[in-house]
């Protein structure tokens, strides 16, 4: 950080901020191969939690990497600024009180430490949803692992880049057993019994 740059002091704290809402500020990190159900997990969650009346946002990794990381390609140094910056956005939605959810590959686990790092351990927790890697390939929604194998796409995760089974989530889904509505139903559970969001009646 440059000398000339001091960080700005704000007279409302994001514990003001989340008292509005009547529930706790928190990041939601989803985790996992592509195609093992982040994204879909992760908006059958929000949905979830509106109904509820909790104040979230998704944070999407295809949508972040079609703007505001539109400049990033997919080598091991832009990967790593991929996930800084989509860490900075989440820390920013939870100062300001709301719950952020987001669902990012984030291959190995010395990226998910770096990502923890940046949230007091009351205000993240990981999210791995367990997929085999055959079942992934299987769904393929986007053809991305079709055209891996073919050797038109590289660097692909799972296949010649690594992943990396999560080895410290607070939440271990399996997503061949589960459906997103029913991971999600889990997380939510998981946020009531850590006093993130109350019981409803």
């Amino acid at each position: 950080m440059s000398e000339n740059i001091y960080s700005a002091k704000t007279l409302i704290s994001k514990n003001d901020r989340a008292l509005f809402k009547n529930h706790r500020s928190y990041c939601i990190w989803i985790t996992g191969l592509s195609a093992s159900g982040k994204s879909t997990t992760a908006n059958a969650l929000e949905l979830e939690l509106n109904k509820q009346g909790v104040h979230t946002y998704l944070l999407d990794g295809d949508n972040i990497r079609s703007d505001l990381n539109k400049d990033l390609g997919f080598d091991a140094n832009d990967r790593d600024e991929n996930i800084r910056r989509a860490t900075a956005v989440a820390k920013l939605f939870v100062d300001a009180g709301l719950i952020v959810i987001c669902a990012f590959i984030t291959p190995t686990n010395s990226i998910r430490k770096k990502v923890r790092a940046h949230f007091p351990s009351k205000e993240f927790c990981e999210v791995f949803l367990d997929t085999p890697l055959a079942v992934a390939e299987q769904r393929d929604p986007k053809g991305l692992y079709r055209k891996a194998r073919a050797g038109e796409l590289n660097q692909f995760t799972g296949i010649d880049s690594p992943f990396e089974p999560s080895v410290d989530a607070e939440l271990t889904l399996n997503t061949v057993k589960n459906t997103p509505k029913e991971c999600a139903l889990q997380i939510t559970a998981f946020l009531v019994r850590n006093n993130i969001i109350p019981l409803q009646n």
